[in-house]
C-alpha cells in the first residue's frame, strides 16, 4: 500500500455554479485530514480553492501553498495557511508542488486547472515521475474531458496506457482509495524505467 504523505489538488479560483462542487472540495479535505494527508495547493484563499483550504483548517489540517508573487500582490493569498511559498513564475510553481506531493488530483475548475493537471500528466508521460494523479468528476463536469481523451485514443493521438494510467473517479472515497493501491500500467512502467535508465 502506497504511502501519501501530502496530495497536491488543482481546482479553480472560483466556487462554481453548482453546490455539488464545493461539497466534493469539503469531503476531500475530511478525507486528507482523517487519512493525516497534507494538502498542496495553488495559495488562493478564493474559490474552490479557498474552500478546500478552509475545510483542512478547521480540522487542523497541513495545508502548503504554492503562488507566483504577482498573483499574491493582488491579494488573494491565503494568509492562515500553514506554509505559502512565493515563487517568480508559474512554471517554478508547478515544480515546487510537484517536489512536495506524492500525487494529484484534479478538481473542477477552469483553464488554469487543466493546464496544470495535464503538465504533470506529461511530466510522468516523459518519465520524470510515477506518480499517480486523479480526475474527480464531480457532477459529470468533466464528462466531455474524457469523452475527449477516448476520442484522442481512437483517432491515434493518445496511446492507451497513458490513457489508462489516468485515475477517473467520481468520489473523493474512491479516489484515495485507488491512489493507496496504485500501480502503473506494466507496459508503461517498462518504458518509463527505461526514459529513467537514460537521464
Amino acid at each position: 500500500m502506497a504511502k501519501l504523505n501530502r496530495l497536491c489538488v488543482f481546482t479553480g479560483s472560483s466556487i462554481g455554479a453548482q453546490q455539488e462542487y464545493i461539497h466534493a472540495a469539503e469531503t476531500l479535505a475530511g478525507l486528507f485530514c482523517k487519512s493525516n494527508i497534507g494538502l498542496v495547493y495553488g495559495g488562493a484563499k478564493i474559490g474552490l480553492m479557498g474552500k478546500l483550504a478552509d475545510a483542512m483548517l478547521q480540522q487542523d489540517g497541513e495545508v502548503i501553498g504554492v503562488m507566483p508573487e504577482f498573483l499574491a500582490e493582488k491579494e488573494i493569498a491565503h494568509e492562515d495557511i500553514t506554509e505559502l511559498h512565493l515563487v517568480e513564475s508559474m512554471h517554478e510553481r508547478k515544480k515546487l508542488m510537484n517536489d512536495f506531493a506524492d500525487g494529484f488530483i484534479m478538481l473542477p475548475g477552469g483553464m488554469g486547472t487543466l493546464e496544470e493537471f495535464f503538465e504533470v500528466l506529461t511530466w510522468s508521460q516523459l518519465g520524470l515521475h510515477k506518480k499517480p494523479f486523479a480526475i474527480l468528476n464531480v457532477n459529470h463536469y468533466f464528462d466531455a474531458l474524457i469523452k475527449f481523451l477516448d476520442h484522442s485514443v481512437a483517432e491515434g493521438f493518445l496511446k492507451p496506457m497513458y490513457r489508462d494510467m489516468i485515475v477517473i473517479e467520481t468520489t473523493p472515497e474512491a479516489v484515495l482509495e485507488k491512489f493507496l493501491n496504485y500501480q502503473q500500467p506494466v507496459a508503461f512502467r517498462v518504458k518509463q524505467d527505461r526514459l529513467l535508465e537514460t537521464e
